[in-house]
């Protein structure tokens, strides 16, 4: 698990700075433009990224499927090669689903508007702007947001089922707590991640919706980044006393220089 957790936090570090640090750039500055070869490589990393992380969150609700269901058969299933192929189909699939889009896209005509309707460069908005036929574009991104998304958010739904059935058959109340907190905090991230990206990218486009679109974007770009280190971390409780420890030895020196 912690395997997966180190992808994980490593791929949210990059993902954030792909987006938030322009986004406040331009909040603070005032400057909104940005060039079509930066707006293209921001798309390309943040798909790239998106996509990986839809099956590293599957890949391990996989994990606490096995660790719950089949712990017994742990250690023989999730070897040290085993581990590595799954992060390396989840990194390597994301960059193939994302050089599709960027490649589609990136042959659109553009001749209108130049201003886009959001505060990072996703597909969604910068179709709109097109002027030529985009119905190949919109169809890919449908499938890949089916292969990326929606078959990953099914099988981390089975996992939890099967999870959840396991762990109400356990007869100790003490047994049941242990495993609800072992994957509680995965399904919370999961629901928050997948719950938004669904909505964004499988429901029907419409102006009516628009900005509740960049909300949800919002929330799977900056939120979802922002809670996942609060939601693992903390729950671990030698995170939990080397952060008392921090803030202990922080007042003890702010006293210090009072003195």
């Amino acid at each position: 698990m912690y395997f997966f957790l180190g992808n994980l936090s490593s791929l949210e570090t990059c993902y954030t700075s792909t987006i938030l640090p322009r986004m406040l750039g331009s909040l603070v500055t005032g400057n909104r433009s940005i060039s079509i070869r930066a707006c293209m490589v921001q798309y390309f990393i943040y798909g790239f990224l998106v996509s990986t992380e839809c099956c590293l969150l599957s890949v391990m609700s996989y994990d606490r499927y096995l660790a719950i269901c089949k712990p017994l058969h742990y250690a023989a299933h999730m070897n040290d090669r085993f581990c590595l192929f799954l992060a390396a189909v989840s990194w390597i699939g994301g960059i193939i689903a994302s050089t599709i889009m960027t490649v589609l896209i990136s042959q659109l005509s553009f001749c209108g508007s130049n201003e886009i309707d959001h505060f990072m460069c996703d597909d969604s908005p910068i179709v709109k702007l097109s002027c030529s036929e985009a119905h190949h574009v919109e169809l890919t991104t449908f499938i890949l947001t089916c292969i990326f998304t929606l078959f990953p958010f099914l099988l981390t739904l089975t996992s939890y089922t099967s999870i959840i059935s396991t762990i109400l058959r356990i007869p100790s109340t003490t047994g049941r707590q242990k495993a609800f907190s072992t994957c509680s905090s995965h399904l919370i991230v999961v629901t928050l991640f997948y719950g938004t990206l669904i909505f964004v990218y499988m429901l029907p486009k419409s102006q009516a919706l628009s900005d509740l679109h960049k909300v949800f974007s919002l929330s799977y770009t900056v939120v979802t980044p922002l809670v996942n280190p609060l939601v693992y971390s903390l729950r671990n409780k030698m995170v939990k006393q080397a952060l008392r420890n921090l803030v202990g030895k922080l007042f003890l020196y702010i006293e210090i220089q009072r003195k």
